[in-house]
């Protein structure tokens, strides 16, 4: 789980990126005109996507200690959910079920490490699992 959440991370991070040089990457089926707004929403999700997934991905492979990782795990998981309502809502299938994905991954693993009766271990798995 701690890999899928680091793989789920750096993809919403690499759609954050690929969204500042092609904000019509969000938009519904790319037919719609990429506004001046469709770019300053493409720079507002970077401003939060990108440090929140390197946040992430660095308390799940490098940090290695779990302090804090289920908190970031249940930010992380609330901004898919939302990701997904809007996805929904904009018609947009692949925002939609990307969003729903990763907030199953983040929120999945934060209620697992949560649940662990020995707390969370070195590598941010439950200290049962990481011995």
């Amino acid at each position: 789980m701690v890999i899928a959440n680091a793989v789920g991370a750096a993809v919403s991070m690499a759609f954050s990126t690929a969204g500042l040089f092609s904000p019509g990457l969000a938009l519904s089926g790319g037919t719609d005109p990429v506004t001046p707004l469709a770019d300053l929403y493409a720079q507002l999700y970077a401003a939060r996507a990108l440090p929140l997934g390197a946040v992430l991905l660095y308390q799940l492979l490098i940090s290695r200690t779990g302090r804090g990782l289920i908190l970031l795990l249940l930010v992380s998981g609330a901004v898919q959910v939302v990701d997904a309502v809007i996805g929904a809502s904009a018609h947009n299938p692949g925002m939609a079920v990307g969003g729903t994905v990763l907030a199953a991954l983040h929120l999945g693993l934060a209620a697992r490490l949560a649940r662990s009766a020995g707390g969370v271990g070195p590598t941010g798995t439950p200290a049962s699992e990481a011995a």
